[in-house]
């Protein structure tokens, strides 16, 4: 089975620079608190690395 992330935004994104917030964006959140699901690549991780002090993540099976 193919995985896939739960990317859940848990820090606020007031104060932060614009391509953290432009990367949050493109992951899919746009509330405090919301979770997303993403296909698990190198590019979704990528964008995860660069905000991982703004969200938490967690492998699902799909």
């Amino acid at each position: 089975m193919a995985k896939k992330l739960e990317i859940t935004l848990t820090r606020s994104l007031i104060g932060r620079p614009q391509d953290q917030r432009v990367t949050v964006n493109t992951l899919g959140l746009r509330k405090m608190h919301q979770t997303v699901v993403q296909e698990d690549n190198a590019a979704i991780r990528g964008m995860v690395n660069k905000v991982s002090h703004l969200v938490t993540v967690k492998e699902i099976e799909a």
